[in-house]
């Protein structure tokens, strides 16, 4: 068979074609993964450097214009956990953040409204009982990046659970059982948060096992007001308020306001000590909240709260 030039041309076409559509395919195939690996590494970079942030608002002296710039920071980080649903530090960040904020901006104004508006206060911790839950959510969620079944497991034998925690699970675990904690105060009427009190008691029990110097002694001032939660049931929990008190005193140095208002708000007001109230708030409203401006803010919600208590003090001594 006689090969002519034009035959011999459109087969070369042909071939050409076949491999240029293939060429096409290959691309597209690439540029397609490409671009996932892409967005995937942006927004873990993204998610990573909003973990890590937080002493911008740790440190700002405005009350307001945090809690103001609060809630677009929280769906910000949620929409990116919609992208990276396992991303411990995302997980972490939101827990933190939603209890922060619900106590706050939602809680504590709630109490402010109270003596004006009793059904918008209620109406109030409602809506700070959510945040509490959702904040408790995150934190499950982080928890069982690492463990595997935890909050199954939690809820059916909380100590076993909990005691296979380590020393990076401890953030987590504060901010979850804060949360929740919170959540359970809010919620007495419930039944179902009544019975995950050993879950959450769980949690923060080891976490003060593994570190009770964590975060200056966050967990003793936690432990503080919860002790006292069990007065009617743990015959010295007066006494362990009080040392919880004094061990957050030694671990902050005396320069956070929390443990001077948990004492007061707690103890004090329980054994009807007056003096001891006053003094407590008057040390808390006496730290200079310039001398570490990484705890400036929650100094200046912690002071803000020992003014309201200061104000409703004659409500809650009788002479």
């Amino acid at each position: 068979m006689q090969v002519t030039h034009d035959n011999f041309g459109g087969r070369v076409y042909m071939v050409l074609r076949r491999v240029s559509t293939v060429t096409t395919l290959l691309v597209a195939i690439v540029i397609s993964i490409t671009g996932c690996s892409i967005r995937h590494f942006a927004t873990t970079q993204l998610a990573d450097a909003l973990a890590e942030s937080g002493t911008v608002y740790a440190s700002d002296e405005d009350i307001d214009l945090v809690g103001a710039a609060t809630p677009f920071g929280l769906k910000t980080i949620e929409s990116l956990l919609e992208s990276t649903p396992d991303h411990r530090g995302l997980l972490l960040s939101a827990a933190k953040g939603f209890t922060q904020y619900a106590y706050a901006y939602v809680q504590l104004p709630a109490d402010e409204l109270e003596h004006y508006d009793i059904t918008a206060a209620y109406a109030q911790r409602e809506r700070a009982r959510r945040l509490y839950l959702r904040a408790r959510d995150y934190g499950l969620r982080g928890l069982a990046v690492l463990h595997p079944d935890f909050i199954e497991r939690l809820r059916i034998d909380p100590r076993a659970a909990a005691a296979a925690t380590q020393p990076d699970d401890v953030a987590l675990m504060y901010w979850t059982g804060v949360a929740w904690a919170a959540a359970i105060s809010l919620g007495k009427d419930d039944p179902f948060l009544l019975a995950d009190l050993p879950a959450m008691e769980a949690l923060m029990m080891r976490a003060c096992e593994i570190d009770e110097k964590f975060d200056n002694g966050a967990l003793h001032v936690f432990l503080i007001s919860y002790e006292m939660s069990r007065s009617t049931i743990v015959p010295d929990a007066v006494q362990r308020a009080r040392d919880h008190f004094d061990r957050a005193l030694e671990l902050s140095k005396g320069m956070q306001a929390a443990p001077y208002v948990a004492l007061a708000e707690t103890v004090a007001i329980k054994e009807q000590n007056r003096n001891e109230f006053t003094n407590l708030l008057n040390q808390a409203l006496e730290i200079n909240v310039d001398t570490r401006p990484d705890w400036r803010l929650t100094n200046l919600i912690m002071q803000r709260r020992a003014r309201w208590l200061q104000a409703r003090t004659d409500e809650y001594f009788t002479e």
